[in-house]
């Protein structure tokens, strides 16, 4: 299995990136402050940062260190690559597939059955965690929603019902999602998903972690050498990585709820790490997004048992695993693609 690498994250408006032989040189109002050999990262994600030399892209780049720009509320700017490897008879069988929607449907609605599965589990912990919780009621109702919508998910006959599923079980889903939420109840209510932009902490916190999931999603379904634009579920829109989004639908509950719900509820995060701008919207203080993306970190680098290969490995290699699954299913080496499902 593949070693997990660290990613590197730029914050600082004042910050800009440099090169000295194989390391990632970080300056601050012109002065050097750190050094860190090129090997130890896969992904650089910058956040308000002021430049970055051309011979650090190309260190990066030769060495597979993927370089994003990513907003705080999760809205991916830009991503600079190295050399797309893969075999391109797995691509073209890829697109093959997105253009013939029997096809396109099976692979989706594996996709969509992780999601289901998922956000019901993150349910039942709701239950298990709170068993005498006066919403035990409302989020047992949630989850034979859910249910109902998992078994629709086999009978749908092309992808627009099935967005209606994933619409209807998505709406059904964030309706309880308020209750999930048992510490500093009126710092962080939740009404509702609310995205551009995002009006409140949480929604600000939801946004930002789907963004950093749909980085690594992007990252690995670009190193295993599928096409993160080409998906099966959403369709191909100019600029859009469909496959990415499809990919991230089974791990939105376990890599992003889950967190963010647990930053809230261990008091990690409070109200006070955040701003409200002139828009409405939410945003992280400059020290409070350092500490939230240290605790994204440590995330990534805790360990479970992958449900299906039933091997250790850390959070922030799932995405990885999962698009490498993909790709042997694809390539014909697995009969069914088997969507990521957390115990």
């Amino acid at each position: 299995m593949r070693k997990l690498l660290n990613n590197l994250y730029i914050t600082q408006p004042d910050v800009n990136l440099g090169r000295d032989g194989k390391n990632i040189v970080i300056y601050q109002k012109g002065e050097k402050t750190q050094q860190f050999p090129v090997q130890y990262f896969e992904n650089i994600i910058c956040m308000n940062y002021t430049g970055m030399s051309p011979a650090l892209m190309e260190l990066c780049l030769e060495n597979n260190v993927n370089i994003t720009f990513l907003s705080q509320q999760g809205k991916i700017k830009a991503r600079v690559v190295g050399h797309v490897t893969g075999n391109v008879l797995l691509r073209q069988e890829q697109f093959r597939i997105a253009d013939d929607e029997a096809r396109a449907l099976e692979f989706a609605r594996l996709f969509m059955h992780g999601k289901l599965y998922n956000s019901i589990q993150v349910l039942k912990r709701g239950i298990r965690d709170y068993p005498d919780a006066q919403f035990i009621n409302e989020l047992q109702e949630t989850i034979d929603k859910l249910l109902n919508s998992k078994n629709n998910i086999g009978i749908v006959t092309n992808l627009a019902e099935l967005l209606g599923v994933e619409g209807d079980s998505s709406r059904n889903y964030f309706q309880v999602f308020d209750n999930l939420i048992v510490k500093q109840k009126s710092d962080f209510t939740f009404e509702k998903r609310v995205r551009r932009p995002p009006t409140d902490p949480t929604n600000a916190m939801l946004s930002l972690t789907y963004g950093m999931v749909r980085t690594l999603v992007e990252s690995a379904l670009t190193t295993v050498g599928l096409d993160p634009f080409v998906g099966f579920f959403h369709q191909p829109r100019p600029g859009r990585t469909s496959l990415a989004l499809d990919l991230m639908e089974e791990l939105r509950a376990y890599m992003a709820d889950r967190f963010v719900l647990t930053l809230i509820n261990r008091q990690q995060i409070k109200k006070e790490d955040f701003f409200r701008k002139e828009s409405g919207a939410y945003l992280f203080t400059e020290e409070s997004l350092k500490k939230y993306l240290n605790l994204w970190n440590k995330r990534l680098f805790d360990k479970i048992t992958h449900p299906y290969l039933e091997e250790k490995i850390e959070i922030g290699l799932i995405p990885y695993t999962q698009a490498v699954l993909l790709a042997r299913t694809i390539r014909g080496d697995l009969n069914l693609y088997p969507p990521f499902m957390m115990n």
